[in-house]
């Protein structure tokens, strides 16, 4: 018996699949180039969410966190060459940070292809070596099998982005197609021996330490992999960026790994014996710019699991490696016989306690102390608040005071992309309205993608943005100082009143110049029911949590005389 299909456009066929695919929500900038896929939305309304974005670099970093937070694919929709490039830095974040996400593209039409058209790029060229997989559609009635494709590449094995771009002319044709299922996850587990490896290594093992980290991770795998922890004893900490995985209260934690990593824990690591990394890739920050192993193979044992064959022996020859998603690992190694693990509980316990010694603020330069203002988020904050940064050195005052609860409460760019936290806090209000969400953003930061701000009043996403301003790029003027001590050149700000700026936007503005000041400021936030910001005045010589401007700048000089002579 023949089946037939009803007749519908390339986009309605398009977003049929994209509903069935589950997507509920799409961030994007409106183009001309995809008319047809709007026109599809607007009789999908009230099944698909359309969050109307200020710039596709925001749109892209929105679908990022968006696919962190939910673990289903985040999906932008932008228009041809601008609109892509813009939204070339959220998915480059996506594909460091093995995020799940789809990104459409508005393209020229067929037939003026290979003619330098108007705004016309090639995608495939363009995106390749920042995501999994880059196809444009030549044919609607391949559209069901190929956005069927983009789901399951963005999400099997280790996850990440993909691109589609659909040529205009192609979205309007109309074709008699039967729809694809949706999507399936595949995950890989460990083998029995590959357990029974583990189990001898750590067995054999004085000194081990579990790092957890990276993508493909989910509620029940965190759980397993606490049961894992508990059940022998084990030391954990987090790779840069992934503190949520683990509860940071746990007596078991010992800190997390990135830029500025405790003192105490990085001699702890390198003194290891054996180290288990379930799920990170063992990039450079969480390497401390690959100085804490030996390359290519690390005078510690390692016993490396990833969801991507390509990542182990990448860059460190693991003793064991072991190709499995992190649901799969942790349920096995939850099953694990445990070792005997009183030889190094007095271990986990000092580096536990050399943790929390790390995290208690110290004084610092100037009205504001950044680190107390931490503190007092860690205390204030419910445990499944949604706390999200970009980079610049203000964040590692998040990173190193701030505990993160619980599974996806943590939603940062490993790829160190300024600009991320302001969409990705307004995402992650919209997918989960129901939790608290602050942004921590430096006066840099946040001028890279503050325009989102517009996006949370439009859409009523009330999330509390805290501006730090110290005045600079912060980052870059301490390496400045640090290689170019005095010359300071390109790195000074002349910043606006954030504050003013929220309420020209229709939100709620406060202004924070003492540390006792930020506590009332931010009740003041909360209670004002619409997206806000509050802007906290610091001071310059508060560089780091560690060092001043001027003891770095007299240290550089020192060493620079000593170079000298």
């Amino acid at each position: 018996m023949t089946t037939t299909h009803p007749r519908r456009s390339g986009a309605q066929v398009l977003i049929d699949q994209l509903r069935i695919h589950g997507t509920d929500t799409i961030f994007g900038v409106p183009g001309e180039s995809y008319l047809a896929a709007l026109d599809a939305l607007y009789a999908q309304r009230n099944s698909i969410r359309y969050v109307i974005c200020r710039q596709e670099g925001g749109a892209a970093n929105m679908a990022e966190a968006y696919g962190k937070l939910t673990g289903k694919p985040g999906v932008a929709f932008v228009t041809r060459g601008p609109g892509a490039t813009n939204a070339s830095i959220g998915l480059h974040t996506g594909f460091q940070d093995s995020t799940p996400m789809i990104l459409l593209v508005g393209q020229v039409a067929r037939e003026t292809t290979d003619r330098e058209a108007f705004q016309e790029i090639d995608y495939r060229h363009m995106f390749g070596p920042m995501a999994k997989w880059v196809t444009q559609i030549e044919d609607a009635r391949r559209i069901p099998e190929l956005i069927s494709q983009a789901f399951h590449r963005a999400l099997n094995g280790r996850p990440g982005p993909v691109v589609v771009a659909l040529p205009e002319d192609m979205l309007v044709d109309e074709v008699e197609v039967a729809d694809a299922g949706p999507y399936k996850i595949a995950r890989g587990a460990p083998s029995p021996d590959d357990m029974g490896k583990l189990r001898g290594l750590l067995e054999r093992s004085e000194r081990p330490m579990v790092i957890v980290g990276g993508g493909g991770w989910s509620a029940e795998a965190c759980k397993d992999m606490r049961a894992f922890v508990e059940a022998n004893g084990l030391p954990v900490c987090a790779s840069f960026r992934n503190q949520d995985l683990f509860d940071n209260r746990h007596p078991n934690y010992v800190g997390d790994l990135g830029v500025g990593v405790g003192p105490a824990l990085g001699k702890r690591l390198r003194a290891c014996d054996l180290i288990i990394a379930v799920g990170p890739r063992l990039g450079e920050a969480t390497t401390g710019g690959y100085t804490l192993f030996d390359i290519p193979v690390p005078k510690q044992k390692l016993v490396h699991v990833h969801a991507s064959a390509e990542e182990l022996g990448r860059v460190y020859q693991a003793t064991l490696p072991i190709n499995a998603g992190m649901q799969g690992f942790a349920a096995a190694a939850k099953a694990m016989k445990p070792v005997d693990g009183k030889k190094w509980a007095a271990s986990v316990k000092d580096g536990h306690a050399e943790y929390l010694d790390n995290i208690k603020p110290g004084p610092l330069p100037g009205t504001v102390n950044m680190g107390e203002v931490i503190a007092w988020l860690n205390q204030r904050l419910p445990d499944d608040a949604i706390v999200t940064n970009g980079a610049g050195n203000y964040a590692a005052f998040l990173h190193r005071f701030f505990q993160y609860r619980g599974f996806k409460t943590q939603l940062a760019p490993t790829s160190g992309a300024m600009g991320y936290g302001v969409p990705a806090a307004v995402a992650a209000k919209i997918a989960a309205p129901e939790r608290m969400v602050v942004s921590l953003a430096g006066d840099g930061c946040f001028l890279m993608n503050g325009q989102e701000f517009a996006t949370a009043v439009q859409h009523g996403a009330n999330v509390v943005i805290a501006v730090i301003d110290n005045g600079m790029y912060g980052t870059i003027r301490m390496h400045q100082e640090r290689e170019y001590p005095t010359r300071v050149h390109g790195t000074e700000l002349k910043n606006p009143d954030f504050a003013a700026y929220a309420r020209a936007f229709g939100g709620h503005g406060e202004t924070v110049e003492k540390t006792a000041d930020f506590a009332p400021a931010f009740e003041r936030a909360l209670a004002a029911g619409k997206p806000a910001i509050i802007h906290v005045k610091t001071d310059a010589e508060a560089l780091t949590s560690r060092i001043t401007l001027t003891k770095l700048r007299e240290q550089s000089l020192e060493r620079l005389r000593q170079q000298k002579h």
